[in-house]
């Protein structure tokens, strides 16, 4: 079978970046969520936060997953902005062992890792192995797509218009950095440009010191995944993307400015290999020296971000903010502790109702569903920290009897406000679902919902406010509000079945619109389940 350079070049590159997803696919499995949970605690020190970023981009195998991964932890508000500019660093060293295994031209062992990996992954019963097997089998295939990219790359040494082009990279350093942004863009993997930038190296299409500036431009071209990622996201998180876009772009500019004196040290670096170890090298030896450069500088970096996106925003921290240990032993203090956070945690989930509402007639409703999304974590981890701090307060059994049962209110209470989130959730995957499919409601019918949407956001704000405030007589009003609500509802319901009889509304709308009702309906029941704990927190107090 004969096979000609584009295709064999397009499917090399196909193999490369398969192989690639699935050895840090397995090597993510056999982690857990461990990966995620170093990111978030270990990262307390800039230094710190580079071997962070280094060892986890090395275990996935890509920079621009670890960047997006960040850029998720600012938007939650899990991660400050100078955290994070450690890890940024510290994947892009992490990202350049992908080139260091291709240099060592294990191409040989291509085909058996292939049949081993897939024997281990298909016929193993354990999840540890099969997850070893995928490792190997992606190991395999990376190395079958860099085979496949050299062989289809041999009849080009001899093309004088592709050695004409590398000959004007080559003189002109620009030119080669803005070939590596357009194709780390197009293939949306650093590493995997650097695998065609050796192979082509090893077929002497390209001199070493023409391949440098493709491969400065290449670190600046990954960055696009970040910036795609902070689109809609909060400000911190546009920052995050921002700060890796410096980063790279300043690391180029210092490259190109040293480019004879990088170029001898590599050399120096690399006394045997051959070209592809040069590569991988310099790969390697760029991200260090720029993170080395940056560093002590990180908070130049902050401030440089600041200044191009500058602005406040209200970061939600992601952990509980009032609930203090230390505090257990003083059960009436830990109470009103609980208490304050138990209302951060319905003031949340009451903002969340309000996006998703907006978001239900947007027509372009994704970046307020971001914050729904990321809201919905940090009101199920609050959920999780509440219910085990009461718990453990119940636990010491130097309760009151009237503290145990706010105690077993407060943990009604807490459920409640989780399943405020869940509807606003439900809500938001409507209003998601409706502009996919370009369902519209009719101007009576959107009138109608948003009133509603008023209505239980009022009987919400109240019953938050009765729990804050201990307040029974707002709680009975609520009681009032709800009975309303219902009634409102029940006439919404006859409204649109009206409307969908006359030819107003679609049929797809009127499914989309009694759902939203239904949630409606629920989120102000469990409003009245928070006012009925005031009141009975109240009845207690007075026995």
């Amino acid at each position: 079978m004969t096979i000609t350079p584009i295709a064999g070049l397009i499917g090399g590159l196909g193999l490369f970046l398969y192989g690639m997803v699935q050895m840090g696919n397995g090597l993510q499995k056999a982690a857990g969520d461990k990966l995620r949970g170093i990111l978030k605690v270990l990262t307390s020190k800039t230094w710190m936060g580079v071997l962070v970023g280094a060892l986890v981009t090395a275990i996935i195998q890509s920079s621009a997953a670890t960047t997006v991964m960040l850029v998720g932890f600012v938007n939650a508000g899990l991660m400050t902005l100078t955290q994070a500019i450690g890890v940024i660093m510290g994947a892009n060293i992490g990202t350049t062992m992908t080139a260091q295994l291709i240099a060592f031209k294990l191409s040989d062992f291509a085909l058996p890792a292939i049949g081993v990996g897939a024997v281990i992954f298909l016929f193993s019963k354990r999840r540890a192995y099969k997850y070893f097997g995928q490792v190997i089998l992606g190991f395999g295939i990376l190395f079958l797509g860099m085979m496949v990219m050299t062989e289809a790359m041999k009849p080009l040494s001899a093309n004088p218009s592709l050695v004409n082009f590398v000959a004007v990279l080559g003189k002109r350093p620009f030119l080669g950095v803005l070939a590596g942004i357009i194709m780390t863009v197009v293939i949306q993997s650093s590493s995997a440009t650097i695998g065609v930038l050796m192979a082509a190296a090893s077929q002497g299409l390209i001199t070493f010191e023409a391949a440098l500036p493709i491969l400065f431009g290449d670190n600046i071209g990954t960055c696009v995944t970040a910036i795609l990622a902070s689109i809609g996201a909060s400000l911190s998180a546009k920052r995050t993307a921002l700060v890796h876009v410096l980063f790279n772009v300043f690391g180029a500019v210092l490259g190109l400015a040293f480019l004879p004196l990088f170029s001898r040290i590599v050399v120096w670096l690399t006394p045997f290999g051959g070209v592809s170890r040069l590569i991988a090298n310099a790969h390697t030896s760029f991200n260090v020296l720029n993170t080395l450069v940056w560093l002590p500088m990180a908070g130049l970096l902050s401030k440089i971000a600041v200044t191009l996106y500058p602005g406040e925003e209200q970061i939600i921290e992601h952990g509980p903010k009032y609930i203090d240990k230390r505090m257990l032993r003083t059960p009436s203090a830990a109470l009103q502790l609980s208490i304050k956070e138990l209302v951060r945690m319905a003031r949340i989930a009451q903002g969340m109702v309000d996006d998703s509402g907006k978001a239900l007639v947007s027509d372009d409703p994704e970046n307020m569903l971001k914050t729904v999304r990321s809201h919905e974590e940090i009101v199920d981890n609050l959920q999780s920290e509440i219910i085990f701090y009461l718990s453990t307060l119940m636990a010491q059994g130097s309760l009151t009897h009237h503290q145990s049962t706010q105690v077993a209110a407060m943990l009604h209470v807490v459920n409640d406000i989780e399943r405020v989130g869940d509807h606003a959730m439900n809500i938001g995957n409507f209003a998601s679902y409706r502009a996919e499919q370009r369902i519209d409601f009719s101007d009576e019918a959107k009138s109608e919902l948003m009133d509603l949407f008023r209505r239980v956001d009022e009987i919400i704000s109240d019953a938050v406010n009765a729990l804050e405030a201990n307040d029974a007589a707002l709680a009975q009003d609520v009681w009032e509000k709800e009975k309303v609500i219902d009634s409102i509802e029940a006439k919404l319901r006859e409204n649109h079945f009206k409307r969908l009889n006359e030819g107003t509304c679609s049929p797809a709308s009127a499914v989309i619109y009694i759902e939203v009702l239904d949630n409606l309906e629920r989120l102000a029941d469990h409003a009245v389940n928070l006012a009925d704990a005031v009141v009975q927190n109240t009845v207690s107090l007075k026995e």
